[in-house]
């Protein structure tokens, strides 16, 4: 017992000892842990008494907590600060985890007993809460393939241990190719690069000991230099590198993997007796069937295709005047856009940025949380994972709430992307635990970190996603924070993504770096007045990447994904300089586990309600009126999963939306 990651923690509010755990620790941690959850299973599958709620629901609620803990705290250091001693444990630790889950669906005595509770449900007096996870419960155990028998149950198991170990291998093959590539700039290779683009890319030059400046493949560095440099060559070169993460022949090439994950999951799906991959997933979701989502993806393409083919003109032919005669390429539509924009909108993005500080950031969304919820940060001295990181607790009343950890800065250990997640999450059984909530982001790192508006945009929506978790209010952890379906989890990200837009939150946070003066008033109507620019290109890279990931799942799954993606795009009409926004070799919301798999399409149908609930709060007069944000907290961020989405969305609009609100805030008309 002297591995901390199974000792208690007398730490603040238990927040795991990052000082005393070592790499050591997690595999003896997890064969431990593994153990006693198989023990804990065992005793509910065996238990001599009949089922019931509180011996089979609630005891398999209460069972895991030490895995749990362990498993939160590997996946936090893994995905956030890797390195190759956790790369190897994350590929021995996938099928691992998958035979023990595997074993526990397929446990059939355990699933009787589900079963029985399910069946007897209305002898039992349950609440609304207990009848929903008792609901969930059953339904998860039978559609992990828990009623199935024999050679079916078996090859079951193979899937699941199979999918989880390419999973893994797809998430690390895309790392080591964004951490193995960087472009070195020479001095005149700066020429035409602000500022914030140089410093950055001399500070990932420091990080990846080269000698100077260099580009890498963090989104945050690429884009700028895609949009500023006045190099044609060098934007193609790192470009064209960008594009073919996972795509680069060897053993970090991801075309196979995709092609296998495809077949394993229709041949899961058909097990269970669906006609597809889609079908399956999307029972679950609000969307319900890939019709409805082919609708809603369609019904946005039109008008976005539209404005990018009208919008690709433009910019042809200011390439044109620049003297390159060429057709407009994916490497130059960020360059002329960003042209456009200064033209246009008379914002330029070098000018724009030094009010974008991180910090003030972090502070606009923490006074929108105080506003809105009463809620109140203090920062906290804690040892955390990486030096980097930065933690607060949060109160309300003076009465603890959550632990919050942001960590937001761009390194090689770190996978690409931005993320929340839970090392706990808030529940109150068996006893009250209060959730510790972690946001990554990828920003570059320089002095003083400045952001880009999407950057910030970005880290409000992360902050959206933390709120559901520190808001949470529900008995059950299984129902607890973001544990809802998924095209409704995106709902409270995106739509804490409209405060950055409120105008008195930038006149009050978006301070230049330098002279510490707030955003002109002039440059603050210019920012939202352009913020639907280049929307066209923005809803035609996501949309395609979302039809994509639809059509690999619809139907009978494709031998050659990359021939797949090309018919597709084909198909749709693709405006040859746009890209999807993840190809398929580098689609880790869709390849790395089954989260967003026949699920990125989310995004927009969560945009569709957070367009409309915004709009609430501008029916009432104020971004902060107090009456809807409690409703938001009732109906929404406080319930997690304890209700059906699409009721908890009537309960605070009192209606669905339609696809309207999502058009005209994005700019586009559906005529």
């Amino acid at each position: 017992m002297t591995n901390p990651l199974l000792q208690d923690w007398d730490t603040p509010f238990q927040i795991a000892p990052f000082d005393k755990i070592s790499d050591d620790d997690f595999a003896p941690a997890l064969d431990e842990a593994l153990q006693t959850h198989r023990m804990e299973i065992d005793a509910i599958a065996d238990c001599e008494y009949d089922p019931t709620f509180s011996n089979t629901i609630e005891a398999l609620e209460e069972a895991g907590s030490q895995l749990d803990r362990v498993l939160g705290v590997f996946f936090t250091v893994a995905g956030a600060d890797s390195n190759p001693t956790r790369e190897d444990l994350q590929r021995k630790f996938s099928p691992l985890l998958s035979a023990h889950f595997s074993d526990i669906s397929s446990n059939k005595a355990l699933f009787a007993r589900v079963a029985s509770v399910w069946e007897n449900r209305d002898s039992f007096d349950l609440t609304p809460e207990q009848a929903r996870v008792l609901m969930l419960t059953h339904r998860g155990f039978v559609r992990a393939g828990a009623a199935l028998e024999g050679a079916d149950d078996a090859r079951m198991k193979e899937i699941k241990n199979r999918l989880a170990v390419l999973g893994t291998q797809f998430t690390q093959n895309l790392l080591a190719d964004e951490r193995s590539w960087f472009m070195p700039l020479e001095e005149s290779d700066l020429e035409g690069l602000p500022d914030f683009v140089i410093d950055a890319a001399r500070a990932a030059g420091e990080e990846k000991e080269a000698g100077g400046p260099v580009i890498t493949l963090s989104r945050s560095l690429i884009t700028p230099f895609l949009q500023f440099s006045p190099r044609r060559d060098l934007r193609e070169k790192a470009f064209l590198a960008w594009q073919s993460r996972g795509a680069n022949g060897g053993d970090t090439d991801n075309r196979a993997i995709a092609a296998e994950i495809l077949a394993l999951r229709e041949e899961r799906a058909k097990l269970l007796g669906y006609d597809n991959f889609a079908a399956y997933k999307l029972e679950t979701e609000m969307a319900k069937t890939p019709k409805a989502v082919r609708q809603l993806l369609m019904d946005v393409w039109t008008p976005a295709k539209r404005q990018a083919q009208a919008d690709a003109e433009v910019l042809t032919r200011m390439m044109h005047d620049d003297g390159v005669n060429a057709d407009l390429a994916p490497w130059d539509w960020r360059y002329y856009a960003q042209k456009r924009r200064v033209a246009e909108h008379d914002l330029d993005e070098a000018a724009l940025k030094p009010y974008f500080q991180l910090d003030r950031m972090i502070d606009a969304a923490f006074d929108c949380a105080t506003r809105l919820f009463a809620l109140e940060f203090k920062p906290l001295d804690v040892p955390l994972y990486h030096p980097d990181c930065r933690a607060w607790e949060v109160t309300r009343n003076g009465e603890h709430v959550a632990v919050f950890i942001g960590d937001y800065f761009a390194r090689g250990s770190k996978r690409s992307g931005a993320w929340c997640s839970a090392m706990r999450s808030q529940a109150k059984f068996p006893d009250v635990q209060s959730p510790i909530v972690i946001n990554v982001c990828n920003f570059a790192k320089a002095a003083p970190a400045l952001l880009s508006y999407d950057d910030a945009r970005t880290l409000f929506h992360e902050f959206g996603h933390a709120l559901h978790q520190m808001l949470s209010d529900v008995t059950y952890e299984s129902v607890s924070g973001t544990s809802v379906a998924r095209d409704f989890v995106e709902l409270p990200s995106q739509l804490f993504e409209h405060w950055l837009e409120v105008p008195d939150v930038l006149s009050q946070f978006a301070t230049h770096a330098k002279t510490g003066d707030p955003m002109p008033p002039e440059m603050l109507e210019k920012v939202l007045g352009a913020a639907n620019f280049d929307m066209g290109f923005a809803t035609v890279e996501y949309v395609a990447s979302a039809l994509v990931d639809l059509e690999f799942h619809d139907g009978a799954a494709p031998a050659d994904p990359m021939e797949k993606q090309a018919q597709v795009l084909a198909d749709l009409g693709m405006p040859p300089a746009i890209t999807m926004r993840h190809a398929t070799p580098q689609f880790a919301h869709v390849f790395s586990g089954d989260g967003y798999s026949s699920g990125y399409y989310s995004y927009m149908w969560s945009e569709v309600m957070d367009a409309d609930a915004f709009a609430a709060f501008e029916e009432a007069g104020s971004a902060f009126d107090p009456d809807r944000a409690a409703a938001l907290e009732q109906h929404i961020l406080s319930t997690g999963g304890s209700q059906d989405a699409a009721e908890l969305y009537k309960a605070f609009r009192g209606r669905l939306p339609g696809v309207e609100a999502l058009l005209k805030g994005r700019g586009l008309t559906a005529g």
